[in-house]
């Protein structure tokens, strides 16, 4: 059962690790880029998968502390790592951004106006939004606002 429980701590320190650069190569080159006003440990706690998380924690654990082919946890650690640090490059890490956070030809409206363009980041309570028409990125309250149509 120890063994058990120390291959989960450690895969849960592997998979931290390798989400922390993830997260710090999103915020890098993709929140800061279109500066947007965002807190890392916010990011990374709205927008972590803990279903991935977990489950990249049980394999990583797994093979650390139950796999005798010592190779095989060498590489598995070192692609983990490189996965992990590839975002910090500018152009991987504002892709997969990207995939995570852009929504293309969304179209919004409030009381007054209505906004069609594309969302950079949803957050909390408001969405980074890039108007088309506009050509111009607007910050839009969610409690003020309502979703029309989306790609």
């Amino acid at each position: 059962m120890s063994k058990f429980i120390t291959a989960l701590l450690i895969g849960m320190l592997i998979a931290f690790i390798v989400d922390f650069f993830i997260f710090l190569g999103i915020k890098l080159n993709y929140i800061d880029f279109y500066k947007i006003d965002l807190y890392y440990n916010i990011l990374f706690a709205d927008n972590q998968s803990f279903i991935i998380y977990f489950l990249s924690s049980f394999i990583f654990g797994f093979i650390v502390i139950y796999v005798a082919n010592k190779k095989l946890t060498i590489i598995t650690l070192i692609i983990a790592s490189l996965i992990g640090l590839s975002t910090l490059n500018e152009s991987i890490g504002q892709n997969v951004a990207k995939m995570m956070f852009m929504k293309k030809n969304v179209t919004y409206k409030d009381l007054k106006h209505t906004y069609y363009g594309d969302v950079y980041y949803d957050g909390r309570t408001t969405i980074h939004f890039y108007d088309k028409e506009l050509q111009k990125m607007l910050i839009l309250q969610k409690d003020k606002i309502t979703l029309l149509s989306s790609d």
